[in-house]
C-alpha cells in the first residue's frame, strides 16, 4: 500500500479542486425543499459544474456511474443514483460532491434537510458529523489510520449508533481513489501512519440501527439492511507539517 506525497504545487490544487467541490454544496442547498427530484438536484450541480466553475464531475461514467453527483436519501448509505424520486418534507439527504479541476480531485459531501428534520435525523446527522471531525483532528504526521478510525468508531457507538463498515475514506490526488483506505472504524496504533504531504477523505457513513447494508440490483445503491436511517459527512484533508487542512471547507467553515 503505497500512497502518494503531493508536491507543493500539487498541494495548491487540490486545494483549488476542493473549494470548487464544497462551493457546489454551497449553491445546491437552496435547491433541496420540497417536490424537487433528485435528478433535478443532479442536472443543477452538472450545469454548475460544467458551466460555471469550468470542471468535471468525476462521478458521471466513473466504473459506469450515469450522474453527476450522489444523492442518498434517508436510508440510502451512499451511491444513491439521482433520478424521478422527489423529495418530501422531513427527508435527510445526503449530497455527494466531486470535482476535478487542473487534472486534481475535490470530494466532499454534506447532509441537507427538507423542511423540519426529525428527531433521529438531525441526532444522526450530528453525531455523524461530529465523529467526522473527531477523525480529523488525529490527522498530523505520525498518526495511524487506526487512530482516525476508533475516534470515529468511539464517539458513534457511544452514541448507540453504527458505523458502516463495507465503505470507506481514501487517498485522493490525480486519482479519484488513491491509497490509502481509510477505514472508520479501528484500534489506535494500527495501519499506515500518515506523512506530510498526504491527501485523504474522511467520510464516515453512520447508521440509526445496525451497521449491515446491502447493494440494490443497479450496482451503486446501498441502503441500510434493517431500512434504518443512514447519515454522511466528508471531507478532503492534507497532512500538514503540523496537523492538518481541510480542503473542502464551505463558506459557513466547519
Amino acid at each position: 500500500m503505497t500512497a502518494t506525497i503531493k508536491s507543493t504545487l500539487e498541494q495548491d490544487k487540490m486545494r483549488v479542486a476542493g473549494r470548487l467541490a464544497a462551493g457546489v454544496l454551497d449553491m445546491i442547498g437552496e435547491h433541496v425543499r420540497p417536490g424537487v427530484s433528485t435528478g433535478e438536484l443532479d442536472r443543477i450541480c452538472h450545469e454548475y459544474i460544467v458551466g460555471e466553475l469550468d470542471a468535471i464531475p468525476a462521478p458521471l461514467n466513473y466504473r459506469g456511474f450515469p450522474k453527476s453527483i450522489c444523492t442518498s436519501v434517508n436510508h440510502v448509505v451512499c451511491h444513491g443514483i439521482p433520478g424521478e424520486r422527489k423529495l418530501r418534507n422531513g427527508d435527510a439527504v445526503n449530497i455527494d460532491i466531486t470535482v476535478i479541476k487542473d487534472e486534481f480531485h475535490g470530494d466532499t459531501s454534506r447532509m441537507f434537510f427538507v423542511g423540519k428534520p426529525g428527531i433521529l435525523g438531525r441526532r444522526l446527522a450530528q453525531v455523524c458529523y461530529d465523529a467526522m471531525w473527531l477523525g480529523i483532528r488525529q490527522i498530523r504526521p505520525g498518526t495511524c489510520l487506526g487512530d482516525i478510525g476508533n475516534a470515529i468508531q468511539t464517539h458513534v457507538e457511544k452514541n448507540r449508533f453504527s458505523v458502516v463498515r463495507e465503505y470507506c475514506g481514501h487517498g485522493i490526488g490525480r486519482g479519484f481513489h488513491e491509497e490509502p483506505q481509510v477505514l472508520h472504524y479501528g484500534r489506535p496504533g494500527t495501519g499506515m501512519r500518515l506523512e506530510e504531504g498526504m491527501t485523504i477523505t474522511v467520510e464516515p457513513m453512520v447508521n440509526a440501527g445496525s451497521r449491515h447494508v446491502r447493494l440494490l440490483n443497479d450496482g451503486w445503491t446501498v441502503v441500510t439492511r434493517d431500512h434504518s436511517l443512514s447519515a454522511q459527512w466528508e471531507h478532503t484533508v492534507l497532512v500538514t507539517a503540523d496537523g492538518f487542512e481541510v480542503l473542502t471547507l464551505g463558506a459557513a467553515g466547519p
